[in-house]
């Protein structure tokens, strides 16, 4: 998503859910410079888009300055946003319907509101669901690790952020993998939420 002035938008619970685990994880100062490095001198309040560029940095520099620690801590982020969103931009009626209905029929509502959405947490790339069954999301030019070279997915925010959102809303065996990644040089980022009992 652009605003009129061109500036690419993505939610700002990208950057506010990561805030706390950074504290929990890392301690204050490693936050703090983390968010220099990013450039992110003033925080989102929540109450509107943000500026994706800062917001992709901060991930990437999390990544660069602890690489042993990133992937937990972005996926602690990311369930972290999977309960905001579920708790604050689902409405209560949504959710109990969800719940209510067989998870075959149930993942593909969500999978369309997801669509819907994807601005939120796309910003600048594109997010399409690719199947229905198998279930498989994949964003094209994924601004969050845009320009990064890997041996593994990155997305770890992301998967994490679906994750959340199956295991809460149609059923908790429901698990999200990043099967390609543009950092490892696949076409798009590509997410299967895979039911695994007992995970």
């Amino acid at each position: 998503m652009s605003s009129s002035g061109g500036t690419a938008l993505i939610g700002p619970n990208a950057v506010l859910q990561l805030l706390p685990v950074l504290d929990e994880s890392l301690g204050i100062e490693a936050r703090r410079s983390l968010l220099a490095a990013a450039g992110l001198e003033t925080l989102p309040d929540g109450t509107e888009m943000i500026d994706e560029a800062p917001v992709a940095r901060l991930h990437q520099a999390l990544r660069r300055e602890v690489p042993v620690h990133a992937a937990r801590i972005a996926r602690d982020a990311g369930t972290a946003t999977g309960d905001y969103v579920m708790t604050h931009r689902i409405p209560a009626p949504a959710r109990a319907i969800l719940k209510l209905t067989p998870a075959y029929i149930a993942s593909r509502m969500l999978a369309k509101a997801i669509a819907k959405h994807a601005w939120t947490f796309a910003g600048s790339g594109t997010f399409r669901v690719v199947s229905l069954g198998p279930l498989v999301f994949e964003i094209v030019d994924n601004p969050v690790i845009r320009g990064e070279r890997a041996e593994v997915p990155l997305c770890d925010w992301h998967a994490a952020v679906f994750e959340r959102l199956y295991r809460r809303l149609v059923h908790d065996d429901y698990r999200a993998v990043e099967t390609a990644c543009a950092a490892a040089g696949d076409d798009a980022c590509r997410f299967e939420l895979r039911r695994e009992p007992g995970a």
